[in-house]
């Protein structure tokens, strides 16, 4: 009988310790295992999906960015690089592995990972000081989400943007787009072959 119940714990203490010595990698194969629906892919977006996602955004205007399922922060790290000092970064994951791995990773007083659903992104924002966001990034997986999640997340999301505003979407699918266009007129597309898969970008105008 203690056998069997610390073979369990023995085990997961030496799953936990692999985890933290692969780093984010760990934290984010993790991540994907227990979510699959909700995390994207298994690796991490690359410095060229990353640059090519966050080229039209005008940094000196940003007050507010906000991303939906930063992961192990691939994309947080960046944009914080690029927000102005007086901007701030608020991260929306239902994972609370990865919230909590922000939290102690991501040291900066611009950033607040939040524990929550992008549906309630509006909630989320208002209860942060704000009305709008100026910006909102998605690697969410539209095509795989629950039924009626997608729409909702959208919809929320042009919401919650200032006139001139854009949501930042990057997908492995194109129909997600069609996400987008029940809300967003004016669409721009893009795509990236330097990442693992090659993936759709499009960029959502609040006009």
């Amino acid at each position: 009988m203690t056998q069997s119940r610390v073979k369990p714990r023995s085990t997961q203490r030496l799953t936990d310790r692999l985890i933290r010595r692969m780093g984010p990698w760990g934290m984010f194969l993790k991540g994907f295992v227990k979510h699959p629906v909700m995390v994207g892919s298994i690796i991490p977006s690359s410095p060229a999906l990353i640059a090519n996602m966050l080229s039209p955004v005008q940094w000196h205007e940003v007050k507010l960015f906000v991303e939906y399922g930063p992961g192990v922060g691939t994309f947080c790290r960046p944009l914080l690089e690029k927000l102005p000092g007086d901007a701030t970064l608020i991260a929306i994951d239902t994972n609370p592995d990865f919230i909590d791995y922000l939290r102690e990773d991501i040291r900066d007083s611009r950033f607040i990972p939040v524990l929550g659903s992008a549906a309630d992104v509006e909630a989320i924002v208002k209860a942060h000081g704000f009305d709008h966001a100026d910006y909102v990034l998605s690697g969410l997986p539209f095509s795989t989400l629950p039924a009626g999640v997608g729409p909702a997340i959208a919809a929320a999301t042009h919401r919650v943007l200032r006139k001139d505003g854009a949501f930042l979407v990057y997908q492995f699918r194109a129909r997600a787009r069609d996400f987008l266009a029940a809300h967003f007129e004016r669409i721009d597309n893009g795509f990236e072959w330097w990442n693992v898969p090659p993936c759709f970008l499009f960029w959502g105008w609040k006009d």
